[in-house]
């Protein structure tokens, strides 16, 4: 799903408390669940357990943006989420 490499440079480093090792794991829940939605329409557990761990990703991003924003875009390229209106 997402880049091996990306998530293998990140898994080594053991920190699994950082901020770029929480957005890779949501990351891959959010695309988990969206291809189990594309065939589920009308599970909303699941939809409403995919809004509330995007709510988290986009707040982890944020704090991310505001203490490193070098780290920031690094992320973002590598997971090729799409760039919020965080400035």
């Amino acid at each position: 799903m997402i880049k091996t490499s990306f998530i293998s440079v990140i898994s080594q480093e053991e920190n699994r408390g950082s901020a770029e090792f929480q957005i890779v794991n949501f990351t891959n829940k959010i695309r988990k669940l969206t291809l189990h939605l594309e065939f589920h329409r009308k599970d909303y557990l699941s939809q409403r357990g995919l809004r509330k761990i995007l709510g988290k990703r986009q707040r982890m991003l944020s704090y991310l943006a505001k203490k490193n924003r070098v780290r920031y875009k690094e992320v973002i390229t590598q997971l090729d989420i799409r760039e919020s209106t965080i400035r």
